[in-house]
């Protein structure tokens, strides 16, 4: 998998300090929405790109990185830190919701290949938060506006 991409929509909480439980991440994820794999090519991830530059929320992404100038002019897109390749396909993990056009994302069903996990976005907070002692907050340059 090179990327993740969800929706802004989906997130229904958010996660305070203090203790964490299996019923924080069905605040956070109360859909029963699972994971899929989709191998897009390069046309396809330029048209989410242009999709998510333009969006007046911000998608959660993970993998890739979208650098804009202070007009929302794309500068650059890094995936897994490497130029993005517009002759190459590329696999995102993204939910059974999105990947029939959900949230006007039409561009993820354009997929290649789809490989379905039939794990829900929910049991992998779960599995997250019993994996780890402390969840820190972070800010990351995911999504970059340059002046």
């Amino acid at each position: 998998m090179d990327f993740v991409l969800l929706n802004f929509g989906s997130i229904r909480s958010v996660i305070s300090q203090g203790d964490i439980t299996e019923r924080t991440a069905y605040e956070v994820m109360p859909f029963e929405n699972s994971i899929v794999i989709a191998e897009l090519d390069g046309k396809a991830i330029r048209t989410m790109v242009s999709f998510l530059t333009k969006s007046s929320v911000a998608h959660p992404i993970s993998g890739i990185q979208i650098i804009v100038d202070k007009n929302k002019s794309l500068q650059a897109v890094n995936i897994q830190g490497k130029p993005f390749d517009e002759n190459r396909t590329y696999y995102v993990a993204t939910s059974d919701y999105l990947i029939t056009g959900g949230d006007k994302m039409d561009f993820l069903k354009e997929y290649i290949t789809l490989t379905d996990s039939d794990y829900l976005i929910r049991n992998t907070l779960i599995d997250y938060f019993k994996k780890i002692d402390t969840l820190r907050a972070a800010t990351d340059d995911r999504f970059l506006q340059i002046n």
